[in-house]
């Protein structure tokens, strides 16, 4: 563990919730991973600015994560501190659309939008990560995504904060402008149009039946695994390759969605990247594609690809 009782210390006399040796397998949804050496849940942009400038002062690593949908950490744990969004949970819903910090789940959102007839969110219904995250990758589910109705994003970045508004944001399949910089999303704007409450709320959820229907909602996992190729579904092409069912340790390709991997009880990381190994690999032979994982990977350095 980073040995650096200041850093604890101070956050705790500012009265910014701090956890130490913080289980991150308790902290995911695919139920994996060793523990960070801290965890910290700003509640506030202030707060989680003053906890990224005093991490950097201490020469401490960070890694920003919401509610860990996305996300398979090391069986080692992280050496660093992983700052949370779930805390910055304020909503403020105003004339055409929604102001919703970083660490609002997605499927609140959407469901108080629909208590209020305002349509534009029906897809996020049942989405398991937060606004921040779903900002970042610009998250999308049945013939929608965040670049269809964010009007801007609020940002945080050592230089200062910040607000990127529409093609400043760069949306694309899975990718925003936030990926590959220092820059977190604090909230973002999303516009909304007026509707029926009940016929919303009926679509939501005719569309978390769908959900249920189709993925491995009962089993940890990371959410879908994969990237979808260019004119390929990938999980069509697992699918295809027999690979349903195929495991290695607790890890295994759902057989009731091949783009699903989950965690069967007691998988490790090295379990999970072993089997997207195993997966790439393969269909790579068949079909001489290489296909990207969808998951981010904290290791105990920081964040890297699969």
């Amino acid at each position: 563990m980073t040995d650096n009782r200041d850093f604890f210390e101070v956050l705790v006399k500012k009265g910014i919730q701090i956890k130490k040796d913080l289980p991150m397998r308790d902290y995911t949804t695919f139920k994996i991973g060793g523990a960070a050496d801290f965890g910290v849940f700003p509640k506030t942009a202030e707060e989680f600015g003053e906890v990224s400038l005093l991490a950097k002062e201490y020469g401490i690593t960070t890694f920003v994560a919401g509610n860990g949908s996305n996300l398979l950490v090391s069986d080692n744990g992280f050496r660093g501190a992983v700052i949370f969004t779930t805390a910055m949970d304020g909503i403020r819903f105003e004339e055409g659309g929604v102001y919703a910090m970083a660490g609002v789940s997605m499927t609140r959102l959407s469901r108080l939008a629909a208590e209020k007839g305002l349509s534009g969110l029906e897809f996020a219904y049942g989405i398991p990560g937060t606004v921040g995250g779903a900002v970042y990758m610009n998250a999308g589910a049945y013939g929608s995504e965040m670049k269809n109705v964010v009007l801007f994003s609020d940002y945080w970045s050592e230089e200062g904060c910040g607000r990127l508004t529409g093609d400043e944001q760069c949306f694309g399949y899975r990718e925003s402008a936030y990926m590959g910089t220092s820059r977190a999303v604090l909230g973002c704007m999303i516009a909304l149009h007026d509707g029926n409450p009940d016929e919303i709320m009926a679509y939501c959820k005719e569309l978390m039946t769908r959900r249920r229907d189709k993925q491995p909602l009962e089993y940890p996992s990371a959410g879908s695994a994969f990237k979808r190729y260019p004119g390929r579904f990938t999980a069509q092409m697992i699918d295809e390759a027999g690979l349903k069912g195929f495991s290695v340790g607790g890890a295994e390709v759902s057989v009731k969605h091949a783009g699903f991997i989950i965690n069967r009880g007691g998988a490790t990381a090295e379990d999970v990247r072993h089997l997207v190994s195993e997966i790439k690999d393969i269909i790579y032979k068949r079909e001489g594609i290489h296909i990207e994982s969808e998951m981010r990977y904290l290791s105990e350095k920081g964040a890297c690809e699969i």
